[in-house]
């Protein structure tokens, strides 16, 4: 998978993600640090990535535009944990949500709990 880690992310997820075989990117490393979500967003639809994050801001916007692209991963009270432990949190569950993710969805990742939402969030207008 191909992911975009936004800027509340350690940078050191990024190396978690990627020695177990996935492409991964901080927005920092872009020279994105100071981007608005919603740039963060357009970028990640135009190079097809999957927004790691922490900041349900995406949620909202994703939900006020009716995108069905990019999908967001949602980090859930994982304040206190180190980057290693919420790499294996994502690596543990991808398999899980790999195809929601494919599709468009939101992902919300809890410690014990894993909440799955398709986008678009809302159905399209007839």
């Amino acid at each position: 998978m191909r992911f975009l880690l936004d800027q509340n992310q350690s940078p050191l997820l990024v190396g978690a993600l990627t020695v177990a075989g996935h492409d991964a990117v901080h927005v920092r490393d872009l020279g994105m640090s100071r981007a608005t979500d919603r740039v963060i967003l357009e970028y990640a639809v135009k190079d097809q990535r999957i927004v790691l994050s922490s900041d349900t801001d995406f949620g909202e916007l994703l939900a006020m535009s009716n995108a069905a692209l990019p999908s967001v991963v949602l980090l859930r009270r994982q304040g206190d944990r180190r980057a290693a432990q919420i790499a294996a949190l994502v690596l543990a569950n991808l398999e899980a949500v790999s195809e929601d993710l494919a599709a468009g969805a939101i992902v919300v990742l809890e410690t014990d709990r894993v909440r799955v939402r398709r986008l678009p969030l809302r159905p399209p207008s007839s």
